[in-house]
């Protein structure tokens, strides 16, 4: 049977609040209260942060701490990989979300022939570059540091050349080539986008879910739309940030933004993605309990990693099953 690893990321050099390094350990609190077993079922490893070059400048204003998030990223893509190799499931858990990044490089690292989907469930389209981003915050850039996207036709910046060179070097971990392509982007309930962002959508009419046409077709519905458009893809991973629940369930995060799923709608269609036997990894990221002092957000979060990985666990175990029949 193919078993579940849960990867935990601390790293929130990428967020423009402090506080995302603490999100694992608020889930860990959020299952302890409730008197789930969940941390003992799984094995699990924690990737080691550089969290600790915050409190030096930051050198990088179009990309701030890139030089240490390079590094992040090769660690969580080598973390990533090394759990393939073992047979298991990836299901990362992490700080903000430039650590998405890492988590592709490692998908591709060890699949480089095959295709791969993803699924971005967020309020934010994170597919900014240091040539267009507006406040210089990387978690609004694993996207196109995974699609090898400047954007320069919107380029609003002139980052220094040190900052060019490590995000040719953040492109280039995992694999020398694009780990994705636009076309294989389905965005779930995105609704907080600068016109740089718009820009790619329409230029390579990559797909959003709006929260409205979840509430038309209904969440199933749209998580097989979901699906169906990446039926070009041998796999997919699907990214599910807080953020993409309403801001009523989701103080505890950085951006919270308002008009966004509730928790029963995100465990439906949590459920639903990963219950697609392309999906090889699953990754929840950017709570932030330092914002939430009755700890609400994880717990709302850890309500839904504990559905998801049931579904996880139900389809690895039919998957098993089926192969030993």
């Amino acid at each position: 049977m193919k078993k579940i690893r849960l990867i935990e990321v601390k790293s929130e050099l990428g967020a423009g609040k402090r506080g995302a390094s603490l999100g694992v350990d608020a889930l860990k609190i959020a299952c302890l209260n409730k008197g789930s077993d969940y941390f003992k079922r799984f094995t699990s490893v924690e990737v080691p942060n550089f969290n600790d070059v915050m409190f030096e400048k930051n050198l990088f204003p179009h990309a701030k701490y890139i030089d240490s998030i390079l590094q992040t990223y090769k660690r969580i893509s080598n973390t990533v990989e090394q759990t393939f190799d073992l047979g298991m499931f990836p299901l990362v858990l992490a700080g903000d979300h430039s650590n998405a990044g890492g988590t592709i490089a490692g998908i591709k690292a060890t699949y480089p022939d095959k295709t791969l989907g993803v699924i971005w469930v967020d309020a934010h389209a994170d597919i900014h570059s240091p040539y267009t981003t507006p406040s210089g915050n990387m978690h609004g850039m694993p996207l196109a540091a995974s699609l090898g996207e400047d954007n320069l036709d919107c380029k609003v910046n002139d980052p220094a050349p040190e900052t060019i060179f490590f995000w040719e070097a953040l492109k280039r971990v995992g694999t020398e080539e694009p780990k994705i392509r636009h076309e294989h982007i389905v965005y779930i309930v995105t609704r907080s986008y600068e016109k740089p962002e718009v820009y790619l959508f329409d230029k390579h009419n990559i797909k959003n879910f709006t929260y409205p046409e979840v509430i038309a077709k209904g969440v199933e519905q749209v998580a097989q739309e979901a699906l169906n458009r990446l039926k070009d893809c041998d796999m997919i991973y699907v990214s599910f940030d807080v953020d993409s629940l309403d801001s009523k369930f989701s103080k505890g995060t950085g951006t919270p933004v308002e008009v966004g799923l509730n928790v029963e709608q995100a465990k439906e269609l949590c459920h639903h993605l990963v219950s697609d036997p392309r999906v090889v990894c699953f990754e929840m990221v950017e709570i932030n309990p330092t914002l939430d002092a009755e700890n609400i957000m994880a717990q709302n979060a850890f309500e839904i990693l504990e559905h998801t990985t049931q579904a996880i666990e139900d389809r690895l175990n039919q998957s098993s099953s089926t192969a030993t029949a």
